[in-house]
């Protein structure tokens, strides 16, 4: 029953987060720019308005630092009720932000401001929800509890594009464009005190209070972290860098992609969108069970090449047919990227010890976030150049992703970290050889 509330609580938390954050990817291309960043040109338009939602990723690698020191030195608990209360606060405001119309530069400058709290927010979230999991997790089903909080991407993404869908379906286009887009955002406070409220009845993981009860907490583990695990912080970026874009586009620009280019509506690609990430809520559990027995590695190496195999086809489908684009999001982004994402938690978490590893972890994860955010910014471009070239786009993809794919190549099996992570000092003296003698003693 304790290991269920823990898990409940870094799933329900991760939930209202990425709903949070996602839902101004949504609203990015379907309300901000014409809202708050009108331009005679509409390329013009939205290239600002994803400016302002890759601040947002921007902003997350110095949440990542802040959360992660607070997390590492005072515990995962404070640190995660923080950045629920930053991301649901600014969602909030945003709901009730006035429009370029009613108050004119000052509505893009508050706008642009709340989405770097969001962005500040989410950096402390993801690592701290992930290490709740994963450090409370019984022996032998790590990856299974490491995919739990993943499945906050999926669901969070599912109520902020089903909330959107709902409202559209509800309401005119000027109802929608006046007040409509407004709901889901105001909606989140309640989401986040039922959350705040789930988070408070959890007691600290038992890693860190074994590491705070033996004073072996980092004084400054951004320094630490630095000092001693920097190949793997940069090993975690290039790592990220490959599905990160793909996600970016298959979750967020997406949208824009399939109303501008394809010409199609922008129900359908909600509702493409609402059925890829519905198949990811299956994927995520039974890709992270499966990792504890096969290994994170071999999940994550076979995602990484059925995303380069099928990202040309992606594009060359997409526009084919309603019935293309569904399949292809679905398999894309419900399936493949699904089960690469199931492991990223547990996985990226085994690369550092316990004492620096909220903030290597986040720190990490952020800065390759960071990079891809920007994405939709370099794919407007590509697009008002070369158009929905499968070429083009697909040829973006697959150059990141070999970058992940090497990588991961010669990245090590983090599987072997739960073998040495509980053992005491006689126990690691034990030991067969002084290599495992050295690698226990670093891990632990």
């Amino acid at each position: 029953m304790k290991k269920a509330k823990i898990l409940l609580a870094s799933l329900v938390g991760s939930i209202i987060e990425w709903y949070d954050f996602y839902l101004y990817g949504t609203a990015t291309g379907l309300v901000f720019s014409t809202l708050f960043f009108p331009n005679h040109d509409p390329a013009v338009s939205i290239l600002i308005a994803f400016a302002t939602f890759g601040a947002g990723y921007a902003a997350r690698p110095i949440g990542s630092i802040i959360f992660g020191h607070m997390g590492d030195r005072i515990g995962r608990k404070a640190s995660l009720m923080l950045t629920l209360i930053g991301m649901g606060g600014s969602s909030f405001l945003i709901g009730l932000l006035p429009t370029y119309a009613q108050i004119g530069i000052v509505a893009p400058a508050l706008l642009v401001l709340l989405r770097l709290m969001q962005g500040i927010a989410l950096g402390g979230e993801w690592g701290g929800a992930v290490l709740l999991a994963t450090e409370s997790a019984n022996k032998g089903i790590r990856g299974f509890f490491g995919s739990v909080p993943q499945l906050g991407v999926p669901i969070g993404l599912v109520l902020g594009t089903f909330s959107f869908t709902l409202i559209s379906a509800l309401t005119t286009e000027a109802q929608f464009m006046a007040w409509g887009w407004r709901l889901p955002f105001l909606f989140s406070i309640v989401l986040i005190v039922i959350a705040v409220w789930i988070r408070s009845g959890i007691e600290e993981t038992p890693e860190f209070q074994r590491k705070k009860d033996q004073g072996e907490l980092a004084k400054i583990p951004v320094v630490e972290v630095f000092k001693y695990n920097s190949k793997d912080i940069f090993r975690l970026i290039g790592l990220k860098l490959g599905d990160g874009f793909f996600n970016v586009f298959l979750m967020s620009f997406i949208l824009v992609y399939a109303t501008t280019y394809l010409d199609y509506s922008r129900d359908t690609a909600l509702l493409g969108l609402t059925l890829s990430c519905a198949t990811m809520i299956l994927t995520i559990p039974i890709m992270g069970y499966l990792s504890d027995f096969i290994g994170r590695k071999i999940i994550y190496t076979g995602g990484l090449i059925a995303m380069i195999v099928l990202a040309i086809p992606y594009f060359m489908a997409v526009p084919v047919s309603t019935g293309w684009f569904f399949t292809m999001q679905v398999v894309l982004l419900g399936v493949v990227w699904g089960a690469i994402f199931a492991t990223q938690g547990t996985l990226f978490s085994e690369l550092f010890p316990a004492k620096v590893r909220y903030t290597g972890l986040s720190l990490g994860y952020q800065i390759a976030a960071a990079i891809v955010g920007f994405g939709p910014m370099i794919w407007t471009a590509m697009g008002a150049s070369y158009g929905a070239s499968p070429l083009v786009f697909g040829g973006f993809m697959i150059v990141s992703l070999v970058i992940s794919l090497v990588l991961i190549l010669f990245a090590p099996d983090t599987r072997i970290v739960t073998q040495y992570e509980d053992l005491d000092e006689e126990q690691i003296t034990s030991l067969n050889s002084e290599a495992e003698q050295e690698k226990a003693v670093n891990l632990t």
